[in-house]
């Protein structure tokens, strides 16, 4: 790696977090959800209780705690993250009771879903300016990769060995790993690091730096985040009940995995053209399309039950994927500045944990109250084109502060 420059090492590093980031998400413990569930034998209702506590107390821990990486140097702060991501994958596979299941999804979103993703583009988006929509780009394939190879992968193991074993791998894995990733990219980075061709400190001060004090009485952050937030909710619900969904529509139990394939693809699709596109247009304009692909999946898996619309379901919501990811990250930056970007991040990438706990929640309450997919589906489709309409009522006003030059 040391032929690379700073630039590509900060993308490989990024790149590399995401991927891992990948054992704290949902499509991903969503895979253990029935060996966990028959094992401890409890409902859907009440594992998704326990995963959407678990993933609040996550959510308001990475509040505090996701704001630190403003106060600290990124390679230290990145070997805390490695860490308690090594300590929660063998967590894991500890798991005994439903007391061990809850501080074990806790430490699961909180060290993989939350706090590597949210150091993965934290550094991104205040390291680029001028190609931030394209490196945001980039490092999301780590996390669409994952989503391509892990499914399938982790069924097979688990065919072969207990989860218990897949969990203590990981663990493994990571910490042999991941220190000597950062070790041969970010070792050098310093807070002030910039990528080579960004624009100059004196454009810099054009757009005025928000605290995130500030940021939580603009009544534009709130909006933005109902329509940011759609794809996470929505999306965790499929996941962790994806078994129940199966059965609801008559699927073989390898119909959603290999449908996660489709699912990277078009994420990585539109990854690659979602970043030129940011660095063009700019995050915020683009804003309003990043639920419509999402829409369409909902309503076609609301129609149709043929194994053809997991394919053609899961397409479309790689597609509102990977428009989430660059935008998620960007669009804040562009409209907040990058001085205070890892506290704002914090507050952001908590909302969406949170958010998250609340589809897992959402979707085990209505399965457990026998609601059919299809209701659910069509809620679903409603809180989307609810939050859009409100979107672009304020549209217009969607633009970074701009402060007089001294």
């Amino acid at each position: 790696m040391n032929n690379l420059n700073l630039n590509k090492k900060i993308i490989l590093f990024g790149f590399i977090f995401t991927f891992f980031s990948s054992f704290g998400q949902s499509f991903f413990l969503g895979l253990f959800n029935t060996s966990i569930r028959n094992e401890l034998n409890i409902s859907h209702g009440q594992f998704g209780s326990i995963y959407a506590s678990a993933t609040i107390i996550s959510s308001l821990v990475l509040i505090w705690f996701g704001k630190k990486i403003d106060e600290f140097k990124l390679f230290n702060y990145s070997f805390v993250v490695i860490f308690l991501l090594f300590f929660s994958t063998f967590f894991f596979s500890l798991i005994s009771n439903v007391y061990l299941l809850v501080i074990a999804i806790f430490l699961m979103r909180f060290s993989g879903q939350g706090l590597m993703s949210h150091t993965a583009t934290t550094a991104i988006s205040r390291y680029f300016s001028k190609s931030r929509g394209k490196s945001l780009s980039a490092i999301w394939l780590g996390l669409s990769s994952a989503e391509f190879i892990l499914p399938i992968l982790i069924v097979f193991l688990i065919s072969l060995f207990s989860w218990r074993t897949v969990w203590q791998f990981i663990s493994l894995t990571t910490i042999i790993f991941l220190p000597l990733v950062i070790l041969n990219t970010i070792k050098e980075v310093t807070f002030s690091s910039r990528e080579s061709n960004e624009a100059t400190s004196e454009q810099k001060f054009d757009v005025k730096q928000w605290k995130r004090v500030e940021v939580i009485k603009d009544f534009r952050f709130y909006i933005i985040s109902l329509n940011m937030l759609a794809m996470p909710w929505i999306i965790t619900g499929v996941f962790v009940y994806q078994s129940f969904i199966s059965e609801s529509k008559l699927w073989d139990t390898y119909t959603i995995p290999k449908s996660f394939m489709i699912y990277s693809i078009s994420s990585v699709l539109t990854l690659f053209f979602s970043g030129f596109l940011v660095d063009k247009f700019t995050s915020r304009k683009l804003i309003p399309i990043i639920n419509i692909p999402l829409l369409v999946g909902l309503i076609l898996l609301y129609f149709f039950d043929s194994p053809l619309y997991a394919f053609l379901f899961f397409g479309f919501v790689g597609v509102s994927n990977g428009l989430a990811n660059v935008l998620g990250s960007s669009t804040w930056a562009e409209i907040y500045g990058v001085r205070y970007i890892g506290s704002i991040k914090a507050l952001t990438t908590a909302l969406m944990v949170f958010s998250t706990a609340f589809g897992t929640a959402f979707f085990g309450y209505l399965i457990d109250k026998s609601y059919t997919i299809e209701t659910i589906l069509m809620t679903c489709a409603i809180y989307i084109s609810v939050s859009l309409a409100i979107l672009l009522s304020i549209f217009n006003k969607i633009e970074p502060t701009l402060l007089k030059k001294a």
